[in-house]
């Protein structure tokens, strides 16, 4: 039980990496005169990182093992936090006070990405798909809980205090990286079993039309994500503290409760079907949000975005995990890579988008059309899925 909590912390603060700096977008344009452009080349650093983190990571962890190499990530995530509360004022070039820290706390949270996973996949569980589900919800919880308390927070002490906020935040990882220390660890691929090699995955089919999903996920999820606050504030014109309750903090709740009940129900339903009903799902929420006038639907949309992507991310994991119970480390690092590609891309596309249409002549509110964009990949993610189940077909009529 004592593993399965640090997992669950460790999940807790991903979200806080991953959430925290998107709440001060508006900040640091005003702060430090940023654009959207410059943003999405942020949000892009901090997922690309993460990703080459997630190349690097197979060896890694093979050498240094899994304890080492999780409370490296806490180590990672802590410092960075931190500096992100004091590099872009101390810095006289504030945009290089933001990169920095933002690769090294993305560097904690690539590997916990990699690591947590494997961890409790590895643990002696009943209803693996959801367990892996109900893992994943705690990203949802941290990030809501990171939306709330922040903006609240801010709200009292006044925006000019934001970067006391990021040195708060960090001490989760402190505290957290104690834990690892101590908590039994068991590996995901039993001993006596070689884990697939990363060529091995590549040369099947199936693997490949995961990865897509697994690269879609990560998109459909933070294109939002981290375009709701400021979508909330610039495009439907609301006040930070309800934008930030209505927007990102309803995406949160909806995707935890989301994944909560794939928790309890996972292992009774067929996971392709959840994936696409949910894919679906997404490319509604993405219309609502972006093409409706009333500002009370577009943040409805942005919520039932939430609950749409829940099951994505574990939903792939899980169904990789039962397709290649030999995946161990290079299957979690593999899918982790596209995902956090996905996680990359689509927010930036989003960005660059909008900063192309500002520019244009175009009569369209600039995020609105940036995140409309970004339908794209739950449409992908449909296609991929059709072909999943095409080519399981495939293979069961020829047997």
């Amino acid at each position: 039980m004592s593993t399965k909590i640090a997992c669950y912390t460790g999940y807790f603060v991903q979200a806080i990496i991953n959430n925290l700096a998107p709440l001060f977008y508006v900040v640091f344009q005003n702060e430090f005169d940023i654009n959207y452009t410059k943003i999405s080349w942020l949000i892009m650093l901090n997922f690309i990182t993460q990703l080459f983190v997630d190349i690097a990571s197979v060896k890694v962890i093979a050498k240094l093992g899994y304890r080492t190499s999780i409370v490296l990530a806490h180590v990672f995530s802590s410092v960075g936090l931190c500096l992100l509360g004091v590099l872009p004022r101390a810095m006289e070039n504030h945009y290089i006070g933001l990169v920095i820290p933002i690769i090294i706390y993305a560097t904690g949270s690539g590997l916990i990405e990699v690591l947590v996973s494997p961890i409790v996949e590895g643990l002696p569980l009943d209803n693996k798909s959801g367990e892996m589900s109900f893992l994943h919800s705690f990203y949802c919880w941290g990030q809501m809980s990171v939306v709330l308390l922040t903006t609240v927070a801010i709200k009292f002490v006044g925006t000019e205090n934001w970067v006391y906020a990021p040195m708060l935040w960090a001490i989760i990882p402190l505290v957290n990286m104690f834990a690892f220390m101590r908590v039994p660890i068991f590996p995901p691929v039993p001993e006596g079993e070689d884990e697939m090699k990363v060529s091995e995955l590549f040369r099947n089919g199936t693997f490949i039309l995961l990865t897509v999903m697994m690269l879609c996920s990560g998109a459909s999820e933070l294109a939002m994500a981290q375009w709701a606050s400021t979508f909330a504030e610039k495009s439907l014109g609301v006040d930070k503290l309800t934008g930030d309750l209505l927007g990102p903090c309803l995406f949160a709740f909806l995707m935890a409760s989301g994944r909560v009940v794939f928790g309890i129900v996972g292992d009774k339903i067929d996971i392709k079907k959840v994936l696409a009903f949910s894919a679906v799902l997404c490319v509604v929420a993405y219309l609502i949000s972006t093409l409706s006038k009333a500002p009370v639907a577009s943040l409805v949309g942005c919520g039932l975005c939430g609950l749409s992507v829940a099951t994505m991310w574990p939903g792939v994991f899980s169904f990789a995990s039962k397709f290649f119970p030999r995946g161990g480390t290079p299957l979690f690092a593999m899918l982790a890579v596209f995902g956090d590609f996905g996680c990359a891309f689509g927010p930036w596309l989003a960005g660059v988008v909008s900063d192309s249409v500002r520019e244009s002549s175009m009569n369209f509110d600039p995020l609105k059309f940036g995140l409309m964009i970004s339908v794209v990949f739950p449409i992908t993610m449909i296609i991929a899925i059709m072909a999943l189940s095409k080519k399981e077909h495939k293979k069961t009529v020829e047997a």
